[in-house]
């Protein structure tokens, strides 16, 4: 049920409206940082590893907050307290062990993480624009008392932490969670690429295939981590912000 269930979640046809967004691809396109095979190669790659990390790690932990009973008026959830809990980042970008196991994270936990892992105003408001939609979609499909327990906490979720209580709901692992989150990072700007620069989609689809083994890297690191990972990609904050300027745009980010 979990592998299929997978190939639901990753699957672009997915009506959550995954489509429009390009992930950053629209704007470096217009730039001219991405305008063949070799610079979108490079584009996910650092894509993958930056917001791709971030996505998996908070979608692993969504996952495993789904997997808490749920909370009753009378005894509420704990809420992280973020002291001491976050592991470290070498400059190789490797997580480090974070000592002590933190608190479980609530949805508004998660949902603060989340913001505060994104710089870019107009990167949150696309990633709660998708996460709003993919909650509406997954309750219809999934139907689940954790996905509207989410709901009532954070109407319009960040899409990283609605995929991973998504993911819960429809029988997945908090590690397929994370693969989830990191192929939906690339996935989407690839497809956007192709569309954008009238690439040959055999090439790009070549591309995502060599990407497989750093899908599964990623995802284990996030998957693994005590608490998300903190990384950034001001390249994609910046493109982010002029995409909303743009006086034409084909894609919402």
């Amino acid at each position: 049920m979990s592998a299929a269930t997978l190939l639901l979640l990753a699957d672009s046809r997915l009506p959550a409206g995954g489509h429009a967004h390009s992930g950053g691809a629209e704007q470096a396109v217009r730039t001219g940082a991405v305008h063949d095979l070799t610079s979108l190669r490079a584009f996910l790659s650092g894509r993958l590893h930056t917001a791709g990390l971030v996505a998996a790690g908070l979608a692993a932990a969504a996952c495993r907050t789904a997997q808490l009973p749920a909370a009753s008026p009378e005894e509420p959830q704990p809420a992280s307290s973020g002291v001491g809990s976050r592991p470290t980042t070498t400059s190789a970008g490797e997580t480090e062990p974070s000592g002590a196991p933190s608190a479980p994270m609530t949805w508004p936990d998660l949902d603060a993480e989340a913001d505060a892992l994104s710089a870019s105003p107009a990167q949150r408001e696309a990633n709660r624009q998708q996460g709003r939609l993919l909650l509406r979609v997954a309750r219809r499909v999934w139907p689940s008392p954790v996905l509207e327990e989410l709901a009532r906490a954070v109407p319009n979720p960040h899409h990283p932490v609605a995929l991973g209580a998504v993911a819960h709901a429809a029988g997945a692992t908090p590690a397929e969670a994370a693969l989830a989150a990191a192929y939906h990072a690339v996935a989407g700007p690839a497809t956007a690429a192709v569309r954008l620069l009238g690439l040959d989609p055999v090439e790009v689809h070549r591309l995502l295939a060599d990407l497989a083994p750093d899908l599964e890297a990623v995802a284990g690191r996030a998957a693994a981590a005590d608490r998300p990972p903190a990384t950034s990609a001001p390249a994609l904050d910046l493109l982010a912000e002029r995409h909303t300027r743009a006086d034409l745009r084909l894609f919402v980010s």
